[in-house]
């Protein structure tokens, strides 16, 4: 126990969009302080529900399962206020014809393939038929006429996919255009029970997420010349990418996420907010 108190449990996820965040930690030292796991999202985001996390990056549709466990630490996410380039649908045909297609889901996604389905139905009128698999993008287009990718494989495709022939829809601009609003894809969120327990540990950990967020968007090229050195995207791509990323959680942020929320209940897909909104860890 006296181990867990010394070093918070603290999820990262490894996927492009969170190196900012994660090379800000490098910058500052703050590694040293937590103990940290590197993870898809969809693993991490079930490490903290289950408590083998204490603070960590969790994709919106699972803290909105699990709201009543969890407070959101504020003014921080993965999002995008229109296009996000790394949640994207590729497709061998046009959206709109899609009706009774085999849609094949990236099985790392849990937002993006929840969005990409209430864009279909409601903004396209079509129900696809939707298996799950591995997030391989052609080995999932083997098998269907349009896939669901999220991050690396996604923002590959961006690049590549008009080049074969593809259609690629950005589902955060695509919700930008529908709503009006930011997307959320992922947020941070820390137990309440640890949040109770430890107070001061949540804040100073929430704290060196932020500075390490501030200090990256200022050198976001040295950031992105980073990344390039084991990623298969040059600097220029990077940075590009990594000034697309909204990783604020502000008022209109919030509002996107409510109205996600919404949207999500009322499909049952996830139990409805309170009337107050999320709440949020204010130590």
């Amino acid at each position: 126990m006296a181990e867990r108190i010394a070093r918070p449990r603290v999820g990262h996820i490894q996927f492009l969009n969170c190196l900012p965040i994660y090379w800000g930690l490098m910058r500052s030292g703050a590694l040293i302080d937590v103990d940290l796991h590197k993870d898809t999202p969809d693993r991490l985001s079930a490490a903290l529900v289950a408590g083998d996390l204490d603070i960590g990056p969790i994709t919106q549709v699972e803290y909105l399962r699990h709201a009543d466990e969890l407070l959101l630490l504020p003014d921080l996410a993965v999002g995008s206020d229109g296009p996000v380039l790394s949640v994207n649908i590729v497709s061998t045909r046009p959206l709109a014809e899609l009706d009774r297609a085999r849609v094949a889901l990236g099985s790392t996604s849990r937002t993006g393939v929840l969005l990409a389905q209430m864009l279909l139905a409601d903004r396209y009128g079509v129900r696809p038929e939707y298996f799950r698999c591995p997030p391989d993008l052609t080995q999932m287009l083997l098998e269907a006429d349009a896939a669901v990718v999220i991050g690396d494989v996604a923002l590959r495709a961006m690049y590549e996919a008009p080049g074969r022939g593809l259609e690629v829809t950005d589902l955060g601009q695509a919700w930008r255009d529908w709503t009006g609003l930011p997307m959320v894809f992922a947020v941070w969120a820390v137990r309440r029970d640890f949040a109770a327990a430890h107070p001061g540990m949540v804040k100073e950990v929430h704290e060196a997420f932020l500075r390490s967020r501030d200090l990256s968007l200022e050198e976001l090229d040295k950031v992105a010349e980073a990344g390039a050195r084991w990623e298969p995207f040059d600097a220029e791509t990077l940075a590009t990418y990594f000034r697309t990323l909204d990783f604020s959680l502000g008022e209109r942020q919030v509002a996107g996420l409510r109205e996600f929320a919404g949207r999500a209940a009322a499909l049952g897909e996830v139990p409805a907010l309170p009337a107050g909104g999320p709440e949020f860890f204010a130590g």
